[in-house]
């Protein structure tokens, strides 16, 4: 309304009636303010009563959680099974070692006077001496030569000459030296097994080698070689014991636990992961004749004070412990990531017991020794010479007396290496009964499907296609130990016809599954050497 046009009494009602409605205005509002706000903290009381007494069901997933807890059953049971595995491992490693000691040099005798009385007997048949006399007559020189040019070799110039490194320089040598142990182990068993088969191969064949002698030369210088670079690894470890802060030592052993991010997150299957198993079979055992030669070493310094042993006692468990914590802990990840079962290592036991009980076959072809070397990387010969090397410098040897106790402790380590093969004949025959594995001791080795052109022999055409067919031989499977191959035929599968691109023709290229015993130490699984 315009001012001045309605009279001042009802301009002063229509005031009053504005300013009224202006406050109820305000009030209706607040009243609804306050609701809302009641609402809320009814909402907040009911979420929170929610919240606290919601309930729900595990048995809506049962399958879920129960995969779960086998899990973690699995975990738990791994540190049994794999020590299982590696204590039989140890003595099986232990066996081959000392064979070198007590048996070989036995062995090589008995070759030697069948060579001198050779001409009284009589040439009975085509061959001087049998194969495996050869290759113990080989191995038997290969020590002894070995031995004479090791004893040129200053070990505590070696000593002080590492000494005077660095920390950080020593550490890197050390991860050097573990490299070209494992890169000498892999191409020294092919150097003594193609001296083997040299000297021992059939002379009605054509000959496709280089000679006898160069092979021998080459085993003579893998052997020294290899024995000079586990000498700098023991005294590197040397050096670490005798240093005054631990500091190197320490470094040494958080080397192991690197070894578990290197491992634990990448695929393994069953192949793969019995190669790692041998692998760490193989190095427990090595660490602990490194260790052996430590304390040899430094018991001389001492004049053998057994006093000083107990100074060393506690840094030798700390290291083997650090060994057995890093080898579970690495294993326990390593089935529980790729849902491995932990009967697995079972299988493994089998594995290398077989390989025991078909050393000891009248149709063997090949030595048991051998036989771990291949399985493991475990070659004994540079250990052994080095350990005697080591003995033999550290223990002074003078008088009758000394002599006879040195021939008691010749015939203890006879009467302990026999002890330890009849145990492991008979628990490897327990392995190889349970695993059902019986049959394969009977087949006929590798050698037996070839005749002397290298043409395979077949009793038939269907036979003969067959094995045309195949891209390589492969040892035959029964029902009983289809177990003992990888299951996982599928991937496989889908991975060919993916980097190929044909399906359903049978032009498909690929390798066949190896079985567990076709499997050493340096096959390749997987585009993997572990």
């Amino acid at each position: 309304f315009v001012p001045g046009a309605l009279p001042s009494c009802v301009t002063t009602k229509l005031e009053t009636h504005f300013f009224n409605l202006k406050e109820n205005t305000q009030y209706c509002h607040t009243l609804l303010l306050n609701f809302n706000a009641f609402s809320l903290d009814l909402s907040l009381i009911r979420f929170i009563t929610t919240e606290l007494t919601r309930g729900y069901f595990l048995e809506h997933n049962e399958a879920k959680y129960t995969e779960r807890r086998e899990r973690v059953y699995t975990c738990l049971r791994i540190p049994k099974e794999l020590e299982k595995l590696m204590t039989f491992g140890f003595f099986l490693c232990l066996d081959a070692f000392l064979y070198v000691f007590t048996l070989l040099p036995l062995r090589v005798i008995l070759a030697l006077l069948r060579l001198l009385t050779l001409p009284c007997c009589g040439l009975s048949g085509s061959r001087l001496l049998q194969p495996a006399q050869v290759c113990d007559v080989l191995k038997g020189f290969i020590m002894v030569i070995c031995y004479s040019m090791m004893s040129y070799v200053d070990y505590a110039m070696m000593y002080h000459l590492i000494r005077g490194q660095s920390v950080i320089k020593l550490y890197i040598i050390y991860n050097m030296l573990e490299v070209a142990d494992r890169l000498f182990s892999s191409f020294g068993q092919d150097i003594l097994d193609a001296l083997y088969w040299t000297a021992t191969e059939p002379k009605e064949k054509k000959r496709a080698h280089i000679g006898v002698i160069p092979h021998f030369f080459m085993a003579v210088l893998y052997v020294f070689l290899h024995a000079i670079l586990i000498m700098v690894q023991a005294t590197t470890l040397n050096v670490a014991f005798n240093s005054h802060n631990k500091s190197l030592l320490t470094i040494m052993m958080s080397n192991n636990f690197v070894e578990i991010k290197g491992s634990v997150f990448k695929k393994f299957e069953k192949n793969n992961l019995f190669q790692m198993s041998n692998s760490d079979i193989k190095e427990r055992f090595t660490n602990y004749i490194l260790l052996l030669i430590v304390c040899l070493r430094n018991m001389e310094q001492f004049s053998w004070n057994p006093d000083h042993f107990w100074v060393l006692f506690p840094d030798v468990v700390m290291v083997i412990a650090s060994e057995v914590a890093v080898d579970v802990v690495k294993h326990a990840f390593i089935t529980k990531f790729n849902d491995i079962s932990a009967d697995v290592y079972g299988e493994y036991r089998a594995s290398l017991a077989f390989d025991l009980v078909s050393s000891r076959q009248k149709n063997a072809y090949t030595d048991y020794s051998d036989s771990v070397s291949r399985r493991m990387g475990f070659i004994p010969l540079p250990l052994a010479l080095l350990l005697i090397r080591v003995v033999t410098s550290s223990v002074k040897i003078q008088g009758s007396l000394s002599f006879m106790c040195v021939l008691l402790f010749y015939l203890g380590m006879i009467t302990l290496k026999v002890l330890n093969s009849i145990v492991l004949l008979g628990t490897s025959c327990m392995f190889v009964k349970e695993a059902n594995m019986e049959e394969k001791l009977f087949d006929p080795p590798p050698s037996a499907v070839s005749n002397k052109g290298g043409i395979p022999l077949a009793s038939d055409n269907s036979q003969t296609a067959n094995m045309a067919e195949s891209p390589a031989p492969t040892l035959p499977k029964s029902d009983s130990d289809t177990f003992l191959t990888t299951p996982d035929e599928d991937d496989d599968d889908k991975i060919i016809n993916a980097d190929t691109g044909l399906e359903g023709d049978g032009l498909k290229h690929r390798a066949p599954k190896k079985d567990l015993l076709e499997i050493d130490r340096f096959t390749i699984c997987g585009n993997r050497i572990d």
